[in-house]
Formats: C-alpha cells, sequence, structure tokens
C-alpha cells in the first residue's frame, strides 16, 4: 500500500509543477536581466558611489588633519605664551632687582651727598667763628687797651701818649691774661 502510495504520489508531482520552483525559462531571464542591471551597477553606479565615499573620506581626513595641526599650532602658541610669560616673570624680577640696587645706591649717594654737605657747613661755620672770634679778639684787645690805659693813666696820675709804649704794655697785659687762663685750663 504504501508503494502504491509513492507510485500515485510521483505521477502526481510530474503532473503538477512545484510552486517553490520557478520554471526554467524565468531562471534563464531573471539571470540576463539581473547581469544587465550588474553590469550597469557595476560600471555606472557603483563607480559613483565609490567616488562619493572617496570624497567624502578625504573631506574627513582632511577636516582631522586640519584639527590636528589646529591643535599642534594652538599648544605651539601656549607654549610660546608660557615661555614669553617666563621670560617677562624673570624679567620683571631682574627690573625690580636693579631698581632696588639702583635705590640703595641713590640712598646710599644722597646719604654721602648729605655729609659732605653737613661737613662743608660746619668746616665753613667753624671758619666763620675763628673769623668772628679774631675779629671780637681784636675789638677786645682795642677796647682793653683802651681801658687799660685810662686805668693807668688814672692810677700813675699822667698820661701815656706813646702809642708804642701803650700797645707794649697793653699786649704784655694780654698776655698775661692769656697765660693765667691756659695754666687755669
Amino acid at each position: 500500500m504504501l508503494s502504491a502510495f509513492v507510485l500515485v504520489s510521483a505521477e502526481h508531482a510530474e503532473e503538477t509543477p512545484n510552486p517553490l520552483i520557478p520554471p526554467l525559462y524565468d531562471i534563464l531571464w531573471s539571470g540576463v536581466a539581473f547581469l544587465i542591471i550588474l553590469f550597469f551597477f557595476w560600471k555606472f553606479v557603483l563607480p559613483r558611489v565609490q567616488k562619493t565615499l572617496d570624497e567624502r573620506s578625504a573631506l574627513i581626513e582632511g577636516g582631522i588633519e586640519k584639527a590636528q595641526n589646529a591643535q599642534a599650532e594652538a599648544q605651539a602658541a601656549l607654549d610660546s605664551y608660557n615661555r614669553q610669560l617666563n621670560e617677562a616673570r624673570s624679567e620683571a624680577a631682574a627690573i625690580r632687582e636693579q631698581a632696588r640696587a639702583d635705590g640703595a645706591k641713590i640712598l646710599a649717594e644722597a646719604k654721602e651727598n648729605a655729609n659732605a654737605e653737613a661737613a662743608r657747613i660746619a668746616a665753613n661755620a667753624q671758619v666763620q667763628i675763628e673769623a668772628e672770634r679774631q675779629a671780637a679778639l681784636v675789638s677786645l684787645r682795642a677796647e682793653v687797651g683802651t681801658l687799660a690805659l685810662s686805668l693807668a693813666s688814672n692810677i700813675i696820675g699822667e698820661t701815656l701818649s706813646d702809642d708804642k709804649r701803650a700797645n707794649a704794655v697793653v699786649d704784655r697785659f694780654l698776655a698775661d691774661l692769656e697765660a693765667s687762663e691756659s695754666a687755669k685750663a
């Protein structure tokens, strides 16, 4: 029975085509159409797509390269800025130190000039004091001489009219006075 069923089914299979498998002529014409479409696609469409993809790839790579160049330039500019900043800081420190040194030098010169001026003023004052002392001494000698002569004239009772003699008496009196002054000191 089974063999009869297989035999009937095999006969029946030859008569009705399988709906999943197309006929051979459809496969052949579909293959030809596919090859024609594949040829046009391979010859025209695929190169254009490849060209577009290559352009996009080049554009992206160019953008990446530009970004890397810009980043490298920015880093170089930052390094240069930092280097210049450090140089400016060290130069400012050197200028400050120079200004301090110059200030100390100017202060020392001003003190030296002030000391020299003070010494000059003191020397001038000393010279002036000595000149005034000498003038006072001369004036005092003249007055003391006149007083001494007047006193001597009153004591002696006669007038001392000889100037040389009178001056000698006054000089001797003043020399005795100075000697007694020096002995006390």
